[in-house]
């Protein structure tokens, strides 16, 4: 937290494919959860995000690991890349674990805040998960978005402003005359 605080913002102009940021979190997760949920992804090929690999990837490899260490046995947990209508594009990380009620929602991504301190020293963790992320996403000009509720599940969105975003078409081998 502290690197991210005292280096300079992303540079835009670096491109990421989203198709890899979600391949990486995956490869994270599912050795976490060893095969007690259930995992699926679905993302665009063809999508570039414009910021730092790394910090992108710890974005999201919290998200989708805190829905692993969260979200009990045969839980579900879906991690989806979404381009609005306006041309922004986010990360859903949706899991079927036992939500947060509303009044914790805000403090989320407070340094060292927890829900439920017992329950966050069985899982480990340092309290700074979600602390990281929001600092990552204001760094690369977007934010992080929270929906809960006790018994229903969490979603966490990670928003990107449309300047982060961009199509790549596919290249096509044209003949060398």
């Amino acid at each position: 937290l502290a690197q991210l605080e005292g280096s300079p913002r992303p540079a835009p102009d670096r491109w990421v494919a989203v198709r890899h940021l979600v391949e990486q979190a995956l490869a994270e997760a599912r050795p976490l959860s060893s095969g007690r949920h259930e995992i699926v992804a679905q993302h665009a090929e063809e999508v570039e995000l414009a910021g730092s690999s790394t910090e992108l990837q710890s974005a999201l490899g919290n998200l989708v690991t805190n829905a692993v260490r969260y979200t009990p046995v045969g839980g579900r947990i879906e991690v989806r890349w979404v381009v609005r209508p306006d041309g922004s594009g986010c990360f859903e990380v949706s899991d079927t674990g036992p939500g947060i009620a509303r009044e914790h929602l805000s403090r989320l991504t407070e340094r060292f805040y927890r829900v439920d301190g017992g329950r966050s020293r069985e899982s480990g963790g340092t309290g700074l998960g979600l602390s990281i992320v929001k600092h990552v996403m204001q760094r690369h000009a977007g934010e992080i978005q929270i929906e809960s509720e006790p018994g229903q599940g969490s979603t966490f969105r990670l928003v990107f402003p449309s300047s982060r975003v961009r199509f790549v078409s596919a290249a096509i081998d044209a003949p060398i005359d």
